[in-house]
């Protein structure tokens, strides 16, 4: 997925001069660089908004943890991750 934003750049003149033009193109989607003298020195960008459901908290409903998750690791795992036998808790 990608995704193309624009950007327009001003000088703090113009962004005076046109403010409420300039907010309504950072409505739309757009990013505006503020420049002093053709340099830049900040940008307005939309805020994101929250998404309109909550997303949920925690482990699914249904969901269940097989046993063998709590077993310890087989040797050959924990040497590969630089573990002895020895050091696992």
């Amino acid at each position: 997925m990608s995704i193309f934003m624009s950007m327009i750049k001003v000088n703090i003149a113009d962004a005076r001069a046109h403010l409420s033009r300039y907010l309504a193109r950072v409505e739309s989607g757009e990013t505006v660089m503020l420049c002093r003298r053709n340099v830049p020195i900040a940008e307005l960008r939309p805020i994101r908004t929250e998404p309109a459901q909550e997303r949920p908290v925690g482990i699914d409903r249904g969901m269940t943890v097989p046993a063998s998750f709590f077993e310890p690791l087989p040797d050959e795992l924990l040497r590969a991750f630089g573990v002895t036998g020895g050091d696992q808790p």
